[in-house]
């Protein structure tokens, strides 16, 4: 007669959710990330757009704008899911404090600074 081992390992069912937004922060991260490098630090700057083309006037009626939420979203909320879920399984790979917390301190920053990110270009859409 064989023994069947249980397993006192908690199923996390959160954890397609984390995958989730790690994937679609990578790939905002490798795809929109470089074409906003190239337009504003390399394009602008060495003359080859016109000036007017990230003038404060446009530029801000574009940020401020149900397309700059979501731009935002893009570039800078979904970047920081990928950026936190690489940073806890990196400490959870090194044995680095508790998986748990490190798990409610990289999410909760991630989702926190996706607040602050998003309350802004909001608060810019109202004023």
């Amino acid at each position: 007669m064989e023994k069947i081992a249980i397993s006192k390992h908690k199923q996390a069912f959160d954890e397609p959710l984390w995958w989730g937004l790690f994937s679609a922060g990578g790939v905002c991260f490798a795809v929109f990330l470089p074409a906003v490098i190239l337009f504003i630090a390399i394009l602008l700057p060495l003359g080859l757009l016109p000036a007017e083309a990230l003038s404060y006037e446009r530029a801000s009626k574009l940020l401020f704008s149900v397309q700059g939420f979501l731009f935002v979203g893009a570039v800078v909320c979904l970047p920081l899911f990928h950026a936190a879920h690489r940073l806890r399984h990196g400490m959870f790979d090194i044995s680095v404090g508790n998986d748990a917390l490190n798990k409610k301190l990289m999410y909760g920053g991630a989702a926190l600074l996706s607040m602050v990110a998003l309350g802004l270009v909001v608060i810019g859409m109202l004023g």
